[in-house]
């Protein structure tokens, strides 16, 4: 290839990138403006009584809009980033964008416990996925995800104030023990265009102001290292809380599952407002920042607040809310430092706090080079670093296995590997043919398998899968009965199903324990589509991208 043309590629590529996270750092102010200052702003001065039920009446009204508006999509955002990432040849489904932002301002707005960054890394991989979608000819196939990276760290630099933030989070959280490759330049640059429009409009104070200056003596380390093993497993237990809510949530009825919600983080507000004097437990924490660095608070009402909010978060994510879940691993990390630092004598020391941030941050999300940079960029002090560094990877070693997020590989594997590894859903078919029950056999003849040509047809009434029905099943009723013979009794209902939750890999599996080709994959009872062995394979799909990029 011409050097040339594929430097001029390159600047296509960073120029993009730059677009990208100069709108998503628009976008992100725009959003903040509105919720944090304007809508959060004037909650945060109600009176208790409104500050209680309103956690209440912005998951209701979430989850209204993700069912109506959404047309019942989840409430991921940053997982959505994730899961997409690792979704080879699928672009992020763009529809239920407004949807989520919208039902993410409802969340926010109303003081449940979750971050800001959900929805602003959300929002960046949409304008940078809509935007490659656009300008798809000038990439390669594999920088089909470059522009969605570049979005997602636009939206962390912006909303943090924290570019190399950014840039190394929207790199690291794919995977556990690995980074994204191909994708830094475009990173920073549009992290840094996302954080300079943002501060344009919101100005550029450090996120968490902090005093002070370690000294790095042989204390200090001990400290890191021993903060960082501490956090790790309380990251670890908060993650296996976080993972469990959401699994469960999924099999209560929405109704339900808002109202049960909703009412305890109520109550754990007025529980946080008897404890502290203040209602600490009601918005994405960054009050208890500034509260948790005083020194005059006990050890075990730091405690108290620790399990408050973490609680408060863990139920918000029960309930449906839309949001991150970035700054609530830096508040449990900062309150958790904090207790440390009053149970060993210094109280007033701003190290311990900032150490517990980067160290639960590192540990939650498996990102510890992304954690130490942002109590740098946040804190405006960069001598917070090394100790920082120690206490986060410390933290590695006693987190195990997990992360707050079900969509994270632990590392970049080989094409063949990786995609047994990804969801199923990146192979299901959701538009296979379908055959309703009260269906006839004749009518199923001519328009299946003569009119498609189809040998296998899943039968579905109205949402929920029912059978399967294919030619073997017709030959067996003679030819005269077919027009009085429904596809209710010649279907079989005894073939295996896959859920969608489950992996490629365990899909492939269960094709071969049944000896078929084919699987219906199902929500719960409803149908979603059809994996196939050939989907599953592609053997073409995968030499193509084992070729060497030009």
């Amino acid at each position: 290839m011409n050097p040339r043309a594929s430097l001029t590629r390159e600047h296509r590529a960073i120029l993009l990138a730059v677009l990208v996270g100069s709108l998503t750092g628009l976008g992100v102010a725009v959003f903040d403006r509105i919720v944090a200052v304007g809508v959060f702003g004037r909650l945060a001065r109600a009176p208790l009584a409104i500050q209680v039920g309103a956690p209440l009446v912005g998951l209701t009204l979430a989850a209204i809009t993700l069912h109506v508006l959404g047309r019942g999509a989840d409430p991921s955002t940053a997982d959505e980033y994730i899961k997409n990432y690792h979704e080879r040849g699928r672009r992020m489904d763009l529809r239920p964008v407004a949807a989520r932002l919208l039902a993410s301002a409802f969340t926010l707005g109303s003081g449940v416990a979750m971050g800001f960054e959900g929805p602003s890394i959300y929002l960046g991989a949409s304008i940078g996925t809509g935007i490659q979608k656009r300008a798809s000819r000038w990439f390669s196939r594999d920088e089909a995800k470059v522009l969605m990276v570049a979005g997602a760290a636009a939206g962390v630099a912006a909303i943090f104030k924290a570019p190399a933030t950014g840039a190394l989070f929207a790199l690291e959280v794919p995977y556990q023990a690995d980074l994204a490759r191909r994708m830094l330049l475009p990173a920073l640059f549009s992290a840094a265009s996302g954080y300079l429009v943002f501060v344009a409009i919101n100005g550029i104070e450090p996120l968490f102001p902090a005093g002070g200056t370690p000294n790095l003596d042989f204390r200090d380390l001990a400290a890191a290292v021993a903060i960082g093993l501490i956090a790790g497993g309380a990251a670890r237990a908060f993650a296996w809380l976080i993972r469990h809510a959401k699994s469960r949530s999924a099999a209560v009825h929405p109704a339900a599952r808002v109202l049960a919600s909703g009412t305890a983080i109520g109550v754990l507000i007025v529980f946080s407002n008897a404890l502290t004097g203040s209602t600490l437990a009601l918005g994405p924490g960054y009050r208890t920042i500034a509260w948790a660095v005083q020194p005059d608070h006990a050890v075990g009402v730091v405690l108290g607040l620790l399990v408050i909010r973490g609680a408060a978060t863990v139920l918000a994510i029960g309930g449906g809310g839309v949001g991150g879940l970035f700054i609530p691993l830096v508040i449990e990390g900062a309150l958790l430092g904090r207790a440390v630092g009053g149970i060993v004598g210094t109280p007033a020391s701003t190290l311990f706090p900032v150490l517990g941030v980067a160290a639960f941050l590192g540990a939650g999300y498996r990102v510890p080079l992304a954690a130490v940079v942002f109590v740098a960029e946040s804190t405006g002090k960069p001598g917070f670093v090394v100790p920082g560094l120690i206490a986060a990877a410390a933290s590695q070693l006693t987190m195990g296995p997990r992360s707050v997020s079900m969509y994270q590989q632990t590392r970049r594997l080989g094409h063949l590997e990786g995609r047994l590894d990804l969801p199923l859903t990146s192979v299901v078919r959701t538009d296979a043919a379908t055959v309703p029950p009260d269906a006839t056999l004749t009518d199923f003849v001519d328009h299946h398998l003569l009119g498609v040509r189809l040998l296998h047809v899943p039968v579905v009434d109205g949402s929920t899968y029912v059978g399967m029905i294919g030619l073997a099943d017709v030959t067996e009723i003679e030819r005269a009965r077919w027009p009085d013979t429904l596809v209710a009794d010649a279907m079989r209902t005894d073939q295996p199903v896959a859920q969608l939750g489950w992996t490629v890999r365990r899909a492939l599996t269960e094709l071969e324990a049944a000896d078929t080709d084919r699987l219906v994959v199902l929500d719960g009872a409803a149908y979603v589509g059809l994996v196939t062995m050939g989907e599953i394979l592609k053997l073409g799909e995968i030499l193509d991208a084992t070729e060497p990029i030009p």
